[in-house]
């Protein structure tokens, strides 16, 4: 209690900024207000000691303060109630001040309005003595003219009547005059107000002859307001007004209609012959106009030249067709919208002003001319657009060009959105829509074209490719229709180009692909207008770029490359065997790489939402795999015929029965191995080495083994005897049992072993067919073991396992042993020394 009043008592008064909040508040206190001015309910203290309060007791305060203060603080304590006290006064003396200006001013006021409203009572008066001065006067003047007014109503009717028949008796001249002065609108309403009164006594002479003169003087404005309607070439306005007359005046609507667009359709076939000037070369014997002159609003368009007809401007044989004398796409879009479309669009804005869209008032209301306008608008503007659609197709349809695809995504673009203006003043118009379809067909045509240039480009690049295989090189061999193109001594020279024109065919055709792309996506960039459409965008991308571009010439491309394989004959057909193996590898870069990547670019760029079915990357790799395999397996095939045609004539034209005792191996036999020797080293510059069997110590040696000792006493010692015959071949029937089966024509792996083992298989398996149809001596027999064993000493390193050359090696063998006349089988030294010096 003591610290709340020694710190009551030492507070300063309050700040001179927060003096008058202060002093307003402590108003609001005295009087019981609110922040909001209204009056509160408080509490009322009932201590003694509060200073503020109702019931404060000074005696009770002074002997609370000389109990519980010192005489310091009830010094502090009156300093501060004496400041407290001046304040107060200072604040009261300053709110009286402040209100004395206000009370002055109110007593003036009220002062001025007590003048005011002693004025105003005596203006008041004076109005009421008058108004009762006039109400006098007026009831003796209407008591005065009472007996005279139905005399004066009588009177008025009939000046009423009189002004009438002066109008109708005036009616005939005033026409003239305005007939003269061309005031079309006032004759036709001044006719109007007269025609009912004219109908109405059209019995009576004098008003008979005023409705036949009216008539007469009508139908010649009326024949004037047709020919001037006729002739169009009035303003907007002035021919506006030329329909509503005529529409006054009585005139069919449907015939209005009807001339009015015969009239706007004379002007816009103008159009059409100049755009159809643009496409018809000069001095063709074509037909001069494309439009049928038939009466009607509809006109269509002549039939046009058949294509590669002479008069067909894109005829390849046309003499007229140059790019100097014909305009390009965009400046024929340009002339066609800046002439064509836009006047078509003043024709249907003006028809609609004119019989659309304005309000129809009384007899005009109950004929419901806007319905039937629209529809001959509709039916005006879906023939005039047919005839320009024709045009503009014909012109997309002579872009053969595919190096630059701007000009024609531009014209594509500003023709699409210049149709779009038919639409927004034609609701329901089919030629938007028509004209989106031209320009989705312009855009799958495109993708025709482009597919067709890189089917060419394709097929160029191969030719290109086969011209640089048959191109002769230094050390090279053109032995075998191409299969080789050099022999082991310089087999490096000529295919060292494989992989250079691997390398580069597939580099130029991926390029091209990536160019092709490129141009078409200028139809998706995001300024042209028709890529964001839904019914473009999607289909186009997808079902358009994807499908029939991409999609289909990875399957061109596949299917160009096995036909390759379809085409060859006994002595493998006219392609190179060399451009087999590199097809067969292209394709299985392509389904290794190549196929994966390019559908991921085209997905990317053009954003391919795959809402319709497409392709499965799965499904063309496997196209490209099986591709790859075919022309791999295809090579294989034609390199082994052609080393077995060099064998089969070896054996066939040779007297095996008679020939001499062998001292070298025979040149067939060297140029084998040469032949053999130039494949591997071409297949092993475009596929992998591939995996082998573990090679014996003697694999070259091998031959020695099999023809010798036992095994020559065992197989050629008892032939001599009728049933030592039989004895062999039993023998040679167990071997063959327990021997493994060699499919010749298997498929082959995609590795240089594999490759070199077919190719081996063949050769060989015709080499033994070959020996069971000749008849042999003994020096024959001989021979064949000769070259046999030379075949063995260099074939075996190029099969996967040195088994399978062993085996066929020792069938042919064993074979010429079998239709040897006299068995008698060559040393094996003498064979290591003949074929080592050989």
């Amino acid at each position: 209690m003591d610290g709340d009043i020694c710190a009551t008592a030492t507070t300063p008064p309050d700040s001179d900024p927060a003096r008058k909040r202060r002093v307003h508040g402590m108003l609001k206190l005295y009087y019981g207000l609110n922040e909001e001015g209204k009056t509160v309910d408080q509490a009322e203290s009932m201590n003694p000691c509060d200073i503020n309060g109702t019931h404060f007791d000074p005696e009770v305060y002074l002997n609370k303060l000389r109990r519980e203060c010192s005489l310091g603080e009830l010094m502090d304590q009156e300093t501060c109630m004496v400041k407290q006290i001046r304040s107060l006064d200072s604040d009261m003396q300053t709110l009286v001040y402040e209100n004395y200006n206000k009370f002055i001013s109110a007593t003036d006021t009220i002062r001025k309005m007590k003048n005011d409203f002693k004025k105003m009572e005596d203006e008041m008066d004076c109005l009421s003595t008058n108004m009762a001065a006039i109400t006098e006067f007026s009831a003796h003047i209407s008591g005065t003219l009472q007996d005279q007014h139905a005399q004066i109503t009588k009177l008025s009717g009939v000046h009423t009547l009189l002004r009438k028949l002066q109008f109708l008796f005036e009616l005939p001249a005033r026409l003239n005059k305005c007939l003269e002065l061309q005031a079309y609108s006032q004759a036709v309403s001044s006719h109007r107000r007269a025609r009912c009164v004219l109908q109405q006594y059209s019995h009576m002479p004098s008003f008979r002859g005023i409705q036949d003169d009216c008539h007469a003087i009508m139908d010649k404005l009326a024949q004037e307001l047709r020919q001037k309607f006729r002739d169009g070439g009035s303003s907007a306005k002035d021919l506006s007004e030329c329909v509503e007359l005529l529409l006054q005046l009585d005139e069919p609507a449907e015939e209005l209609c009807d001339k009015f667009l015969i009239h706007a359709q004379s002007r816009l076939e103008a159009n059409l012959r100049g755009l159809e000037a643009e496409l018809r070369p000069p001095l063709s014997s074509g037909p001069t106009s494309v439009i049928d002159p038939s009466i009607g609003p509809a006109r269509r368009l002549s039939a046009a030249p058949t294509a590669g007809s002479p008069t067909d401007p894109t005829s390849p044989g046309n003499p007229f067709l140059s790019s100097s004398s014909r305009t390009d796409i965009l400046e024929f879009i340009d002339r066609g919208c800046n002439e064509f479309v836009s006047s078509l669009c003043l024709v249907i804005a003006s028809y609609q002003e004119l019989f659309v869209n304005r309000p129809q008032e009384g007899e005009l209301a109950s004929k419901n001319i806007p319905h039937m306008a629209i529809g001959k608008l509709h039916a005006f503007v879906d023939a005039m657009a047919t005839c320009y659609f024709l045009l503009v197709e014909r012109r997309i349809q002579e872009e053969k060009s595919v190096g630059d695809n701007s000009l024609l995504v531009r014209a594509l673009d500003r023709f699409h959105r210049r149709l779009q203006a038919v639409a927004k003043l034609l609701p329901g118009s089919a030629v938007p829509s028509q004209g989106t379809e031209i320009v989705v067909r312009a855009a799958r045509e495109r993708i025709k074209q482009y597919l067709a240039a890189l089917q060419r480009f394709y097929l160029d690049s191969l030719r290109d490719v086969r011209q640089a295989l048959a191109a002769p090189r230094l050390g090279g061999s053109s032995a075998g229709g191409g299969s080789h193109l050099a022999g082991p001594a310089t087999g490096k020279d000529a295919p060292a180009s494989l992989p250079e024109l691997l390398s580069s065919l597939s580099a130029s055709i991926l390029n091209q692909i990536k160019s092709v792309l490129a141009s078409v996506h200028l139809f998706t960039a995001k300024d042209i207008t028709f890529s964001n459409k839904p019914y473009f965008k999607g289909e186009f991308c997808s079902q358009g770029v994807r499908e029939s571009l991409v999609v289909n010439f990875i399957k061109f491309v596949c299917q160009s490359s096995r036909q390759f394989c379809e085409s060859a004959g006994d002595r493998g057909g006219s392609t190179p065997p060399a451009l087999l193996l590199l097809l067969s590898r292209l394709c299985l870069e392509y389904e290794t790489s190549t196929i994966t990547y390019i559908l991921t670019l085209t997905d990317e760029q053009f954003l391919v939402q795959h809402r319709s079915p497409v392709t499965a990357v799965a499904a063309l790799c496997g196209e490209a795999r099986e591709a790859a395999q075919k022309l791999l397996n295809h090579y294989v095939k034609v390199q082994g015929l052609i080393i077995s045609q060099m064998l089969r004539k070896s054996v066939e034209t040779r007297d095996w029965v008679n020939t001499i005792e062998p001292r070298n191996v025979r040149a067939v036999m060297k140029r084998v191995v040469e032949d053999t020797t130039s494949i591997d080293v071409q297949v092993s510059l475009l596929y992998e080495e591939g995996t082998r069997k573990a090679h014996s110590s003697d694999s070259s040696k091998r031959t020695f083994s099999v023809y010798s000792g036992s095994r020559q006493q065992t197989r050629y010692a008892p032939s001599y005897t009728p049933s030592a015959a039989m004895d062999t071949n039993f023998l040679s029937n167990i071997h063959k049992l327990f021997s493994e089966r060699i499919d010749i024509f298997s498929p082959v792996e995609f590795n240089k072993v594999s490759v070199l083992t077919g190719i081996i298989k063949i050769s060989l398996k015709t080499f033994l067919e070959c020996v069971r149809l000749r008849t042999f001596g003994r020096y024959g027999l001989q021979q064949i073991q000769v070259d046999c064993n030379y075949l063995q000493m260099y074939l075996w390193r190029f099969v996967s396992d040195e088994n399978l050359v062993h085996f066929l090696l020792d069938e042919i063998v064993g074979s010429t042993a079998h239709r040897c006349l006299d068995p008698a089988p060559m040393e094996q030294s003498v064979i290591e020394v003949i074929c080592e010096r050989g």
